[in-house]
């Protein structure tokens, strides 16, 4: 491709209202552009790295026995309503009327519709396994879209569904699945590490999710210092070590004391001269089975993911000003355990029982020394704060976790029969009875991987693309296009690497060279092949590696087979 001729429109300057460096950079790179909120055009550079990604993920799919479909991004809210999350999953689903009065949706996922087919396709045990994909673009109408494709509201998704006939089967599928996770992202050049996940508004009952390791990422992930154990911060868990009882309390009582307008912890810790570990948090959630409280100490914070799991509930949220007051009778601010009426939750780290200062259930009133053994009645002492870094590993006995940063770029889910059973997708075993179908769903954010990617690789000239991502792995860079030598040797080169298959830009516009070298490492072309007068005297042309800086002087004839023995990924021709 001649540069002169791309749609390519580089920017010098940082968009204003870009935050992250992908987000900057792919602005700049004329690879996007803003439509509206969340929502963004792929312009043909930042296209022609998307479609590098899907050849991989098609052919990691396909090798690992899953077939391409394509599924309406349109659904209908009859079958949402079917498996129950039409009301559930919250104002992400963009829902509207039609000009019949149906009532539909834009895809967010498509469990309902791959489920749909299945069963009015699917019949017996012969029918099994199946395991189905699509690459498709998707829409979450998410309150706050930033950091550009990252938390987009329209995004390209691969989505794949996996059917068996038992756990044994779903098993297989799902370590299948993980191995084309790990081969599709270790080809797309990304450092990565796979982590035990909550499951969310999916559903299913384990979880993976594949996090490209980037110091920029919004996600915190938990690693163990001596084993293999890692986890995101919603499902990190807490080593249980010992009884999870309350210790005895000793006899006597709480005093109440007063304390005017001191709701927030520093506050309270501060007039009362005491450290947080010394204070419990009494948080109020309404849930679809009724109010709920969570006990934590006030230098930890409610995981609400676990505690959603500890209450077997479906929708949590902290409740308003009148619940609470309703429940507790005093403000936000004030609430307590002590003389509580609703369903209790204690983190494990309450075990010791006290002494504790606690909310008085009382506007402007807390109370000190007390013991949850003696003064509190709880329903359940689990695990439900978040884990913090040093935290003693829950799978080993010598470790300590560790925080990273990452970005999500994969999710990988164990199903069950969540979705199967509420759409009755069935089907005939052996023995003629019918039992629901075992599923599993797998998605990849397409644009995040590009991204990621950027994010993992940048440096302060621009992008760094790993070579079998890159739109366009080579560029031919003649340093002054009136030389009519040099021109002829960087045509004569240009030519041969596309015969020899290999994606290139030529860069034939009569600017400075100084442009020339900016806007080759602005958009990250892993290799460039610069054409100058005074090489070409000598017999040789400079080739310069993005990432490394490294730059070798080889003979013009040359190029091509160099080019070809760097560019590593095979499987994804250029």
């Amino acid at each position: 491709m001649k540069f002169s001729s791309m749609f390519l429109h580089t920017l010098k300057e940082e968009p204003r209202d870009a935050e992250v460096v992908s987000h900057k950079l792919m602005l700049r790179a004329g690879m996007i552009k803003k439509l509206a909120s969340g929502i963004y055009s792929y312009l043909p550079y930042g296209l022609k790295a998307l479609r590098r990604v899907e050849t991989i993920i098609r052919e990691e799919m396909n090798a690992a026995g899953a077939q391409e479909v394509l599924l309406p991004g349109v659904q209908p809210g009859e079958i949402w309503k079917e498996s129950g999350r039409w009301s559930l999953y919250g104002k992400e689903l963009l829902r509207f009327i039609d000009r019949k009065g149906g009532e539909f949706a834009l895809g967010p996922t498509h469990e309902e519709v791959i489920t749909d087919i299945v069963r009015d396709e699917v019949h017996s045990y012969k029918d099994l396994p199946a395991n189905l994909y699509q690459i498709q673009t998707k829409f979450r109408d998410e309150i706050r879209p930033r950091f550009g494709i990252m938390r987009a509201r329209e995004f390209i998704m691969k989505d794949a569904y996996s059917f068996d006939v038992d756990d044994t089967h779903a098993e297989k599928s799902y370590e299948a699945m993980y191995r084309a996770y790990e081969n599709i992202f270790s080809r797309c050049g990304l450092k990565f590490k796979a982590v035990e996940a909550d499951s969310g508004p999916i559903g299913g009952n384990f979880s993976h999710e594949f996090m490209v390791l980037a110091a920029t990422g919004e996600d915190t992930i938990l690693s163990c210092s001596e084993c293999s154990y890692a986890a995101n911060l919603e499902k990190a868990e807490i080593a249980k070590t010992g009884s999870l009882d309350f210790q005895k309390a000793p006899s006597g009582s709480f005093e109440k004391v007063h304390t005017p307008g001191m709701r927030t912890v520093e506050e309270v810790c501060t007039f009362l001269d005491i450290k947080p570990a010394n204070l419990i948090k009494t948080l109020i959630y309404t849930t679809d089975k009724g109010l709920a409280a969570a006990l934590v100490r006030g230098d930890h914070e409610v995981n609400e993911a676990k505690l959603r799991r500890v209450l077997g509930c479906e929708t949590l949220e902290l409740a308003d000003e009148a619940e609470i007051e309703k429940s507790t009778s005093a403000p936000r601010g004030f609430a307590g355990p002590v003389g509580l009426k609703i369903r209790t939750i204690a983190d494990i780290a309450l075990t010791d029982s006290g002494p504790y200062v606690v909310g008085g259930n009382e506007q402007d009133y807390h109370l000190k020394d007390v013991w949850l053994s003696r003064d509190a009645h709880t329903d359940i002492i689990d695990d439900i704060r978040n884990a913090l870094e040093g935290d003693p590993c829950p799978r080993c006995s010598s470790g300590k976790l560790e925080a990273i940063r990452g970005i999500e770029v994969g999710h990988i889910f164990k199903l069950g029969t969540k979705y199967s059973k509420a759409m009755n997708a069935m089907f005939l075993d052996e023995n003629g009875e019918l039992r629901p179908i075992i599923m599993g769903c797998y998605g990849i954010g397409v644009g995040r991987v590009v991204a990621a990617a950027i994010e993992q690789y940048a440096d302060d000239a621009g992008m760094v693309f790993p070579e079998s991502i890159a739109p366009y792995p080579v560029m031919v860079l003649p340093v002054n296009v009136t030389d009519s030598h040099v021109m002829a040797t960087a045509e004569t080169i240009y030519s041969e690497l596309k015969r020899r298959g290999i994606d290139t830009i030529i860069d034939d516009r009569d600017v400075r060279p100084g442009v020339k070298f900016m806007d080759a490492d602005l958009i990250g072309v892993p290799y460039r092949i610069t054409v100058g007068a005074k090489g070409l005297k000598d017999g040789v042309v400079e080739v310069k590696e993005r990432s490394s800086g490294t730059v070798e002087r080889i003979a013009p004839e040359a190029v091509a087979e160099y080019c070809i023995s760097r560019l590593k990924d095979v499987g994804n021709k250029y």
